[in-house]
């Protein structure tokens, strides 16, 4: 009995139709953002000094107690759109891929009481456009079978904002399943912006991305 299921599963593996080689996946991506170390990143980057958490109305406070940080808005929900080309195609196993994405990145409105070099910081209609190159493991199936990968992606993007521009570096990984060229997408991104005005700061970016994505 069970050499016969065995030969009957052989049978139908050979049966199935081959995963068709994909070479284009595009996304558009909904993110909810973390801001990873924010005290040190840009805060404490532009005032030189170590900060404390204190009590409301307030977020932060220096340790001589000097300045008194309040941060009115850290917009967490933004959007983006992506797309991965695989110049060897996807289909099982390995393979490159070269992602580039336009991403929408958090409005940051703080305020500083007390000593400080500014009065106020603010990041407003910030895009991050950021290109890289990773590898994608895929255990697709052919038709529209559910199909499964993952990846591992890296690389450089530049910032524009209404008050400033700048450059980053990221990382980002993650996986999806697809059936057929449909598919949805949850990646965890890494991202460090750095700037240069009003005086050289950076700060953390790490949106979890869930993408809605369709492939060719």
């Amino acid at each position: 009995m069970l050499a016969l299921t065995a030969v009957a599963a052989e049978v139908h593996a050979q049966n199935a139709p081959a995963p068709r080689r994909q070479f284009l996946t595009v996304s558009y991506d909904w993110l909810y953002t973390w801001p990873l170390h924010f005290d040190k990143f840009p805060l404490e980057d532009i005032l030189g000094v170590p900060l404390d958490d204190t009590d409301p109305p307030y977020d932060y406070r220096s340790e001589d107690g000097r300045t008194l940080v309040a941060v009115e808005r850290f917009a967490r929900r933004n959007r983006a759109v992506s797309a991965a080309v695989y110049p060897f195609g996807l289909s099982t196993g390995p393979t490159l891929g070269i992602r580039g994405s336009i991403e929408q990145l958090p409005e940051i409105r703080v305020q500083f009481d007390g000593a400080s070099p500014i009065a106020s910081y603010t990041f407003t209609s910030g895009l991050a456009y950021d290109i890289g190159a990773g590898v994608y493991v895929a255990d697709r199936s052919g038709g529209w079978g559910l199909g499964a990968y993952s990846f591992l992606v890296g690389g450089i993007g530049r910032v524009t904002s209404d008050e400033r521009s700048g450059r980053r570096y990221f990382a980002e990984g993650g996986g999806g399943l697809q059936s057929g060229p449909f598919g949805f997408e949850l990646s965890v991104k890494f991202g460090w912006n750095k700037f240069s005005e009003p005086l050289e700061h950076r700060f953390l970016t790490v949106p979890i991305n869930m993408r809605a994505t369709v492939s060719f």
